[in-house]
């Protein structure tokens, strides 16, 4: 990088690490450091929902998603507007009124003190696993960018997010988070204008979004049916409303955001405004990654785009394997540079059966590359059998470093670290928060001081963050990361969804029915996972249709229980 690139960058890490330990200065009341004491208004609870769920994961992995697989990831994210109306009308009014900590604490007032730590606990392990794996990425980054060792970078940055979450608590990360999100989004949007500038002079706009519709990358909406897959529209709808509901509406890290609502209307518009954002936002993201994609199609790509791993490779016994591959690649690609320049001719011209014969000429080509790419992958997996033979997350950063003018590299390097920063602040500030009123002040014999929980809180946050550290030190084996972290919290969220479906709705049934419920629920996802080919999107859904019918099953035939409080 350029000197102009370490400026940028250092400046702005330092600024928002600066402001976040401000504007968090002084807290000494709990209430006050876990919940900004109830103050924040609409806007900043929007801005800090989206940053909270937008992590550098977002930023880097998915528009390397987009180019390998179009955009049909946005199917994900279609039940989130109606999740967001359902718990803005249902648990934004609950909580406020109870005037909670966690989402945890409401669950003991309806079924008990087991069922609110089983389920604080479901949070706390998939929170964590989830929350190291954001700390991963923006490592991945500088470990790509510097050469320097990833487990020496996740440490670097794990420490630098630690100091400011521990001292400036909820206030801190709320605050940064707008500023980390818009960042975040401008640098993005410089992306995505450099890589259509940087097309061929005679290539548009339009063009090259039907050169990528022409390939495959602008599936938006797939109306085929089919539980193997988790990117059509009928998971997205279903399991992505129960991923949502579950994530807003029972995840401490997002519920935690807008219960620091100075009213209950405040809280509401946060959430609806993130209803109106989010999929356009994502639908952008992933618009990126295609133009990225197109931008390939006439600048040549390396054949796999992991550098650390295409050089262990090539000074290997695999070298002359792997470099014969690399000059099928080039041959293969000055072919598909040829063909997508006729392409654009002929859709120019609306020349019907040029189109079709070079639209023919052109998948061919990219399924010989395909081929390539995998023979390659093969090649350095064969090599290192612990080396990630997936490059999606290694596209974007690549495209960034070969092809952004000085001082743009800083600013989107810089964005990316934004949205890792404020995702990771958010995920040790959520984590502390349950581990201290659900877990530890819960279960102490003797009631601890106002201050000394917010001591306690504080060590649970750098705790959590030496937890997110080491087992972010082997999250290079866990493929995509934006799949992987959706993964991870598709093992829990249909049974921590289900458990506050009965809480709301379902005024019989009782704290046994519930708790054993869920025990079920997380038996019946984790079979699914082991012994079927079932999309990791069903889980969630297996997961709250398990929980719920067990629960009420088990209420049928169990001595009647009082819950204490139901939604009326």
């Amino acid at each position: 990088m350029s000197a102009l690139d370490w400026l940028v960058l250092a400046a702005t890490l330092l600024a928002i690490v600066a402001y976040g330990v401000w504007k968090g200065r002084r807290q000494r009341r709990l209430e006050q450091y876990l919940l900004a004491d109830r103050q924040m208004r609409w806007y900043t609870i929007a801005l800090s929902v989206m940053a909270t769920q937008a992590s550098a994961i977002t930023f880097l992995s998915t528009p390397g998603q987009a180019y390998s697989d179009g955009m049909r990831f946005v199917q994900f994210y279609l039940g989130l507007p109606v999740a967001m109306v359902i718990l803005s009308i249902t648990a934004v009014p609950i909580y406020h009124r109870l005037r909670v900590f966690t989402a945890y604490e409401y669950l003991e007032t309806r079924f008990g003190p087991r069922t609110r730590t089983l389920t604080a606990l479901l949070f706390l392990v998939q929170r964590g696993l989830g929350t190291a794996i954001t700390l991963y990425a923006p490592a991945l980054i500088v470990s790509l960018v510097l050469g320097w060792n990833v487990q020496l970078t996740t440490l670097v940055i794990g420490a630098l997010v630690i100091l400011y979450t521990t001292a400036g608590g909820t206030k801190a990360v709320s605050w940064t988070q707008t500023h980390q999100l818009l960042i975040a989004l401008a640098g993005m949007a410089t992306a995505l204008v450099i890589a259509i500038r940087s097309l061929p002079p005679r290539v548009g706009l339009v063009d090259a979004v039907r050169v990528a519709g022409t390939m495959g990358r602008i599936n938006v909406i797939d109306f085929h049916f089919d539980v193997t897959t988790p990117y059509n529209f009928w998971s997205g709808l279903f399991g992505g409303l129960m991923v949502a509901l579950a994530y807003f509406g029972t995840d401490q890290s997002q519920v935690q955001r807008y219960l620091t609502g100075r009213s209950v209307t405040q809280s509401r518009l946060g959430l609806l405004v993130n209803a109106l954002v989010k999929v356009p936002m994502q639908f952008f993201i992933l618009f990126v990654g295609a133009m990225v994609f197109v931008f390939y199609q006439f600048v040549a790509p390396p054949v796999f785009f992991n550098p650390v791993q295409r050089a262990k490779v090539l000074a290997s016994a695999y070298g002359t394997e792997f470099r014969a591959l690399e000059t099928t690649h080039a041959a293969t690609f000055d072919a598909k540079r040829g063909a997508a320049a006729r392409l654009v001719d002929a859709m120019r011209a609306r020349d019907a059966h040029a189109i079709t014969q070079t639209r023919d000429e052109l998948h061919a080509l990219q399924q010989r590359d395909d081929d390539t790419r995998r023979a390659a992958a093969a090649l350095i997996r064969k090599n290192d059998r612990t080396a990630d033979a997936a490059d999606t997350d290694y596209v974007f950063l690549t495209f960034i470093m070969q092809n952004l003018p000085r001082g743009v590299v800083g600013l989107l390097l810089a964005a990316i670290f934004c949205a890792a920063m404020s995702a990771t602040a958010s995920g040790l500030n959520s984590l502390a928060s349950s581990s201290v009123v659900d877990i530890w002040r819960r279960h102490t014999r003797h009631a601890p001081s106002d201050h000394r929980c917010v001591v306690v809180s504080k060590w649970m946050t750098v705790a959590w963050g030496v937890f997110c550290i080491l087992f972010a030190l082997y999250a290079n084996q866990l493929g995509s990361l934006i799949v992987a972290v959706n993964k991870i919290g598709s093992y829990f969220y249909g049974t921590m969804l289900a458990i506050f479906l009965l809480a709301f709705y379902a005024k019989r049934v009782g704290a046994t029915a519930a708790f054993w419920g869920a025990i079920f629920a997380e038996t019946a996802v984790i079979l699914c996972s082991l012994f079927t080919n079932m999309a990791w999107l069903w889980w969630n859904v297996v997961g709250c249709v398990a929980g719920v019918v067990a629960a009420l099953l088990i209420e049928a035939v169990l001595p009647a229980e009082t819950p204490v409080e139901a939604l009326p």
